[in-house]
């Protein structure tokens, strides 16, 4: 071990870099959620609990959005409601 050490070069920050795509944030999660994920990669045989909740999510908003078919008979079905409600 050194006795003294020069740190004039130093760069502050996050030691790795964020890839293309990425944004680094704080959030907080439940801890019984957080320890589903955990278990979820465990049981895989390992990897990384964050990439799971980025694919969780990541389901969720694909079934949430609705196809331009959907909304074009959702949107129709409503003015014809509407119109023979009059």
């Amino acid at each position: 071990m050194k006795t003294e050490y020069d740190f004039s070069k130093g760069k502050r920050g996050a030691l790795d870099p964020l890839p293309p795509g990425k944004t680094r944030i704080s959030i907080r999660l439940d801890t019984d959620v957080l320890d589903w994920f955990r278990g979820e990669v465990e049981a895989m045989g390992g990897g990384n609990y964050q990439t799971l909740i980025n694919k969780a999510l990541r389901e969720y908003i694909r079934a949430r959005q609705e196809s331009i078919e959907d909304i074009l008979r959702r949107v129709v079905r409503e003015e014809l409601h509407n119109k023979t409600a009059i």
